[in-house]
Order: structure tokens, then sequence, then C-alpha cells
């Protein structure tokens, strides 16, 4: 029985949106869910993007779902269903901020841009496999990184985050956020600026201990030092 519920499963995972929708129309539980794991990681960083905090962006990705497969005789298929997914996920995450707070205007953020030019600081990865402090090194950049996107003003961050981090093209971010391109590769643009600013910030602090040597290892270098004077012959100076 197990191995019948994972073949289906199996099988559901091969069909595209257009037909799991299908199979989802008729509340098929199966087809919901291979949907929801196949949409959860973008809906999830959008909603993040907006709102800034883990816990109201998992509910806004959970209510955008309700909605979506609820209200699923209200897609037509004229888009694709992740766009669809998406300007639910976005319209439920801004309302929810213009109730707390109105949202800034472009002309508010153009001010706050600094003059920084230059791309987006990359960090090298490495192809080792991953052990404790090669874990702990990509927590402390990840964190790093998730500092300057929450910095970035409401209108970049979405931007970068369906650009740089979920990959889309300029014309597909346009399209889930009914802008024009060219809106777009400004915002995308100003983002990247604001987030090399930001890192460089945070990491110029940490310059003064890059490649530390005290406490116990230079006392160490000191007992090898004194150990190896110990045994040495003393210079002998022949007269001159």
């Amino acid at each position: 029985m197990q191995l019948a519920v994972t073949r289906l499963q199996f099988d559901l995972a091969s069909f595209d949106d257009q037909r799991l929708v299908g199979l989802a129309r008729h509340r098929d539980e199966g087809a919901i869910r291979v949907l929801v794991q196949r949409h959860n990681r973008r809906l999830f960083r959008v909603a993040r993007s907006v709102v800034r905090d883990d816990a109201e962006a998992e509910d806004i990705v959970q209510e955008t779902y309700v909605r979506a497969f609820t209200n699923l005789d209200r897609f037509r298929g004229d888009a694709q269903l992740s766009t669809w997914l998406t300007r639910i996920a976005l319209n439920e995450a801004l309302g929810r901020v213009r109730r707390r707070r109105p949202m800034a205007e472009l002309t508010e953020l153009d001010a706050g841009v600094v003059s920084n030019e230059g791309c987006l600081v990359m960090f090298p990865s490495s192809l080792m496999p991953a052990g404790p402090e090669t874990e702990a090194a990509r927590s402390q950049i990840r964190q790093i990184l998730e500092h300057a996107v929450d910095r970035l003003p409401d209108l970049f961050r979405v931007v970068f985050i369906l650009r740089d981090v979920e990959g889309l093209s300029v014309e597909e971010t346009a399209l889930h956020l009914s802008i024009k391109p060219e809106t777009v590769k400004t915002r995308l643009h100003r983002a990247r600026r604001l987030m090399r600013a930001t890192i460089e910030e945070r990491l110029s602090a940490a310059f003064g201990d890059l490649f530390p040597f005290d406490g116990a290892r230079c006392a160490h270098m000191a007992d090898r030092v004194v150990e190896r004077l110990r045994h040495e012959r003393p210079v002998e100076r022949h007269p001159g």
C-alpha cells in the first residue's frame, strides 16, 4: 500500500502545473501536495522580502494556498500558475504592510540611495564536503546576506529576491510585479548598490581581526622559540 502511494506521488511529480491544476480542481490531495512543494520556496521568499519576518511570511504562504485552491475556477491559465500564486502572495503581504504603515514611494526611496557604484559582493562557495566549520562559515555568510536584504527598501527588496535569488528574467519579474522592464532594471541596479554598501559596512568592522596571532597561538610560538634557543649552540666569533 505504501509503495502504491509513493508511486502515485512520483508520477504526479512528473506532471506539469496545468495537469496538476486540473486534478486540484477536484480536490486531489496528491496534486495539491505536489503543487505546494513545487512553489513553496518562491512564495516564501517573496513574502519574506516584503514583511521581513519568517513566521508571518509562512502564514502568508499558507493563506496564499488556501485562497488559490479555493478559487481555482478563477485561474484561467492565461498566465503561469507560479505568476498567479506570486501575485496572490504579494497582494497578501503588501496588504499586511499597508495596514501597518504606508508604502514608501519610489521618489522617497531614491533620495536615500547611496552613490556607490559597483556590483553585488559575491562569496565563493566551497566544493569540499561540508563539515562543522564549513557549515558555520556558510551560516555566517547567509546571516550577512539576509541582513543586507532586510535593509533594502521594500520596492527594491522584492525585485532583488525575484531576480537575483529566484533567478527570474527581467520580463518575468516585470510581469509578476505589474511594472515595466525598465523599472525592474533600475530597481535591481539600486538594490545591488545598497547590498554592496551594507555588506562592506558589515565586513569592514571585522577587517582588524583578520589573521589573528594571539592567545594560546602566540604563547605557543614563544615556547617554541625559547625551546629552540636552548638547543642552539652559541655562535662562535672569530677575530677579524
